[in-house]
């Protein structure tokens, strides 16, 4: 390796560490929960073309991999020659940004020596936007909440004020939404701090030397990845429960010398409810799962990204069109990687895992309508619980824990101090993982109630609740996920009033085994009949070990 390659190298690793803080800094800085308790968030540094350098480790594939693309558009529509020190160009277009209302997307030019050097971008999620919420009830875009199409958030350092207001007049969190912003505004600004300052400090004048590198050396690395594969094309299809329907998604997965195309003909056409997905959304997820087994190792960034190639007919439910209601395109979102490894199984068996809960088990819960007249609390959040992860091929699945969104799970402490919610119960679901030589991960059950004499109100959209993680290789399928209230099953999708008093039984599913639960070691078993993670029934008839 050359001098310069070396010092190169160097400054990638810089730009690493300039995105960490980055991405900190509006965690750190944040109001909502989600935000700073979840990491719903995303962080990156781009090249004068809107090409992604690097991104925060922390944040979500449907923030990142949306915002590699988002940023090209916002580049594309604005005349860098007409930026000035200081400006922050923001949208939240769901076909432009992040897939839904709720992700605020910003971006700022970086100046060095008075020219545009690059930019720094960041995405959080804003917990209230209006509309019918957080929630699939809607019937079109504009059912959902404020749209706000790209314009600058900040001119020359002076804020937007009146956008400010305009948002916060759309809000039940208005306070929240502000400090978000605010938020968002401190994490581009951190970025292009830190990136000016390792500018001086490597005495460079421009990115673009440092950008071909790392573009270049991520590319090769990601086409000698996938030299290595088995060339052809794969199928697979997933059933998902839907809203008032199961709803088919379909994949084939072509691997060719230089380049990977995932397709989604035969995909289930529009729902008439807030579960479609923009293509971008399906796109970071999808691409997301893929790199988790190709060249895992390579930094994320436009070079690693470019040989993946996602598409599907306009208007199936992965490719939804504006004015698409898309605020819960999660729900489908979350789901395409368990649809691609179903073809990656087949061409490559012992590299990819079984299915996972994969969907976020969130609970969007708000006030009643009537709390306004009555003078009750007001109040909006989003709260996180994870099912379980499939099992892997030489390990067992996580429990709890989000894939693939990354997702931190809600605190109980945070939650009961923000809103009138009360957690009686958090724990691990006894035999939900999926049987099997290695097993899925645990799902979780968590009971809640008002802490007040106030109804609350809930906006359910997940999945796994008809159609549970399916295991590989002989794996079992882990536990479907149910939501009680009164002792009656709720569906997986709705707007559901829980009355003051009564307690919502939330389990979230678990994982899929991998492999003849027969073949699971005798000391494992054991060890999860000990750690109750499965009963002695379980370990009896489905393991035929005796306790």
């Amino acid at each position: 390796m050359t001098q310069t390659n070396t010092a190169l190298q160097v400054m990638w690793n810089r730009l690493l560490a300039v995105v960490e803080e980055q991405g900190q800094a509006l965690i750190r800085a944040a109001f909502s929960p989600i935000v700073r308790e979840c990491g719903d968030i995303s962080a990156g540094i781009f090249d004068l073309q809107g090409r992604m350098l690097a991104q925060a480790v922390t944040g979500t594939p449907g923030h990142i991999n949306t915002m590699a693309e988002a940023v090209k558009a916002l580049r594309n529509r604005f005349s860098v020659q007409e930026m000035r020190p200081g400006d922050i160009y923001l949208t939240n277009d769901p076909w432009i940004a992040s897939g839904h209302l709720n992700d605020f997307l910003l971006m700022m030019p970086v100046f060095y020596k008075t020219r545009v050097i690059g930019f720094t971008a960041c995405t959080s999620h804003l917990v209230d936007l209006g509309g019918l919420g957080m929630g699939p009830e809607g019937q079109d875009i504009y059912d959902e909440g404020l749209l706000i199409p790209p314009c600058k958030l900040v001119e020359g350092g002076t804020l937007n004020t009146l956008l400010i207001e305009i948002v916060k007049a759309n809000s039940r969190e208005p306070i929240a939404n502000e400090g978000d912003i605010y938020a968002l505004i401190a994490c581009c600004e951190t970025g292009a701090r830190r990136l000016a300052d390792m500018m001086t400090e490597f005495g460079i004048d421009h990115l673009d030397t440092l950008a071909d590198f790392i573009i270049d050396t991520s590319y090769r690395g990601t086409l000698a990845a996938i030299a290595g594969l088995p060339k052809g094309t794969w199928r697979s299809q997933l059933v998902v429960d839907g809203y008032d329907r199961p709803i088919d998604l379909h994949a084939a997965l072509t691997i060719s010398g230089d380049q990977v195309a995932l397709d989604f003909t035969g995909t289930s056409g529009l729902s008439n409810k807030g579960i479609n997905v923009p293509l971008n959304y399906a796109t970071a997820y999808s691409v997301f799962a893929l790199r988790c087994i190709i060249g895992p190792d390579i930094p994320n960034n436009a070079g690693s990204l470019a040989p993946f190639v996602v598409s599907g007919p306009k208007d199936c439910i992965l490719n939804a069109q504006p004015p698409a209601p898309v605020a819960m395109r999660h729900t489908l979102g979350q789901m395409t990687p368990d649809l691609v490894y179903g073809c990656l199984s087949q061409a490559l068996p012992g590299a990819v895992p079984a299915e996972g809960a994969s969907c976020m088990y969130d609970l969007p819960l708000r006030h009643a309508p009537e709390a306004v007249s009555r003078g009750d609390t007001q109040f909006a959040l989003e709260l996180v619980f994870s099912g379980g992860t499939g099992a892997r091929p030489g390990l067992d699945g996580l429990s709890a824990t989000a894939f693939p969104s990354g997702v931190w799970g809600s605190q109980v402490e945070t939650t009961e101090a923000v809103a009138p919610v009360l957690i009686t119960r958090r724990e691990l679901r006894t035999d939900s993982g999926g049987p099997g030589q290695r097993r899925g991960g645990l799902g979780q059950r968590i009971d809640l109630r008002a802490a007040k004499q106030e109804d609350l109100m809930l906006f359910l959209s997940v999945e796994r609740v008809k159609n549970p993680a399916q295991g590989r290789f002989g794996g079992q399928p882990g536990a479907a996920g149910r939501i009680r209230l009164q002792g009656k099953d709720l569906p997986g999708k709705g707007e559901v009033r829980i009355p003051a008093g009564d307690t919502l039984v939330f389990e979230t599913p678990g994982g899929g085994g991998f492999g003849d639960p027969k073949s699971r070691d005798r000391a494992e078993v054991l060890r999860d009949l000990q750690e109750d993670l499965i009963s002695p029934g379980a370990a009896h008839k489905t393991y035929g070990v005796e306790p």
